[in-house]
């Protein structure tokens, strides 16, 4: 599948299934591995600034509209 032909950046989707969580409740999981009820508390509550905080809303939207099967064979390589 192409992404960037949809607008989506591949490094961005690359980083949700190799990055890690830094702290919290899911300190050391990665990105895409967190629960959705989690990344719906963020949403509620505000996601943090700068690069995780936009990390993590992009996979809010992802789980949100049922896509994560884009993360799927990302996460395999």
């Amino acid at each position: 599948m192409n992404f960037e032909n949809q607008g989506i950046d591949p490094e961005i989707l690359k980083e949700l299934v190799s990055v890690k969580m830094p702290y919290g409740k899911y300190k050391d999981v990665l990105l895409c591995d967190i629960p959705v009820y989690y990344l719906e508390w963020f949403a509620r509550k505000g996601f943090p600034k700068g690069k995780l905080g936009m990390q993590l809303a992009t996979l809010y939207e992802i789980k949100l509209n049922g896509l994560d099967y884009l993360l799927k064979p990302l996460k395999r390589k």
